[in-house]
């Protein structure tokens, strides 16, 4: 490993349980093959974006993904906001939740490029306190990325379920 790699690992939060509320959002759902990850991500979030304020809803956290089962070759994905209430469907927007209950969680630190190594390093937190990982996880995208900003300021909250 290299020492830039060491920096930010030592600069890594530990990984904490916590106990989590369920939470109604407002997702576009898709099976995407990894190289449309981007694409999917930018045409959801404007579809959000639109039926979200043409219906008055209020955010109550900064976006997120969620992923069904295991990455592979496609990902099973839904990307949204919590919510104030339940969005009306319209133009691919649906509603869906957020599992409440025993959840382990990481803050990554740095560009997305890096965030395979902090889900393992949270599963590997996990097996360590004898917890199971439940199927389904998620990604709260805590700083807003911009074309102009340092990579390093990214911030990804990572959440585990614990099955």
């Amino acid at each position: 490993m290299n020492s830039r790699g060491s920096d930010s690992e030592a600069l890594a939060p530990e990984p904490e349980l916590v106990n989590l509320d369920p939470a109604t959002t407002a997702v576009v759902r898709g099976v995407v093959p990894m190289a449309e990850l981007l694409n999917f991500f930018d045409a959801s979030f404007g579809a959000l974006a639109r039926i979200i304020d043409e219906q008055g809803i209020t955010l109550l956290s900064p976006a997120f993904g969620l992923c069904h089962g295991s990455p592979g070759e496609t990902l099973d994905l839904e990307v949204g906001f919590v919510t104030d209430r339940a969005v009306r469907p319209e133009a691919g927007v649906a509603v869906g939740s957020l599992p409440g209950g025993r959840v382990a969680r990481l803050t990554h630190r740095g560009s997305f490029d890096g965030l395979g190594s902090s889900w393992e390093r949270l599963h590997s937190w996990m097996r360590a306190q004898g917890l199971s990982a439940g199927e389904d996880r998620w990604e709260f995208y805590v700083t807003r990325p911009s074309p102009d900003m340092d990579p390093r300021d990214l911030r990804t909250e990572l959440n585990w379920p614990v099955a």
